[in-house]
């Protein structure tokens, strides 16, 4: 039976945290220095070392990562121990500070802390949803499969169009050749679509291939007989393919939105340890 990482082991991570957690609170609320709680007390100091060696620590999950054939544990534990105890840092790591923020080098860790693990969130969001829904999405086909059916279409389209009207011709071959997918990033993740096509001889815009749907739907209204039944067959396949164009951006947008979080992710962590460097080297050498 397969179990998610965050069952893992029966949510021993789950559990590790949450007593992390309850016992750094705990210990706050009992606390009475003589100075207002800060990252400087001895719990500050001590709430702080946990934090920083959680932070190198689940870190390292990067390394291991790649190197699951040795050492100690699986890549479904570690995950599990990167989800739980890292989230729990926003406890710790808040208590650490005592609630005192500034404008300097500590509250700056503190920012990317954050930016760390809500954008970690997010990623188990990703990880959790996006690989069942793009199965669902394409119905267990992969995205070749799905390029070969619209280029078949296509085809068909050609055929069912070549004794129809000039203008109806024009529309959906101007529509098939002015198709666009993918593109940029940014049009990739916001799955954004720059399809034209030419109607009564310009250019306009073809989202979604709404516009030349609209054209050969008010075309159909207004044939009869073998010619209505010609337009209304072209009509069902243009509609299969612009069904099967949308399963195609949104997959890309999803594939897209994965990696995107991947390239933030990473690179503020890396930033994160040197802040957290630097974070301790102000405070051991400019107190």
């Amino acid at each position: 039976m397969h179990t998610s990482f965050l069952a893992h082991a029966k949510g021993r991570y789950f559990w590790l945290a949450a007593l992390l957690m309850v016992g750094s609170i705990v210990i706050y609320a009992m606390d009475n220095p003589t100075e207002a709680p800060n990252g400087g007390t001895w719990l500050g100091y001590a709430l702080g070392t946990i934090g920083a060696l959680l932070i190198v620590w689940l870190a390292y999950l990067g390394r291991r990562k790649r190197n699951f054939t040795h050492g100690w544990g699986t890549v479904k534990g570690w995950v599990s121990a990167h989800v739980y105890l890292g989230s729990s840092l926003l406890v710790v790591a808040t208590l650490h500070t005592g609630f005192q923020f500034d404008w300097n080098v500590h509250t700056f860790t503190f920012g990317l802390m954050c930016l760390v693990i809500f954008s970690g969130l997010f990623g188990v969001f990703a990880y959790r949803t996006y690989p069942s829904a793009r199965n669902d999405l394409k119905k267990n086909q992969t995205l070749d499969d799905i390029f070969l059916k619209v280029e078949k279409i296509d085809s068909e389209l050609a055929r069912l169009t070549a004794d129809s009207s000039s203008d109806t011709k024009m529309v959906v071959s101007s529509a098939i050749e002015r198709t666009v997918i993918g593109g940029g990033y940014r049009d990739q993740l916001f799955g954004r679509d720059h399809s034209s096509v030419v109607v009564d001889g310009n250019v306009v815009s073809n989202k979604g291939q709404q516009q030349a749907l609209e054209f050969l739907v008010e075309k159909l209204s207004r044939t009869e007989g073998k010619e209505n039944q010609s337009v209304g067959e072209v009509v069902r396949t243009f509609n299969t393919r612009k069904q099967l164009l949308d399963i195609i951006r949104e997959d890309i947008r999803m594939q897209s939105t994965a990696q995107v979080w991947l390239l933030f992710h990473i690179p503020v962590t890396f930033a994160l340890i040197a802040a957290l460097i630097a974070h301790i080297f102000s405070v051991f050498v400019y107190r």
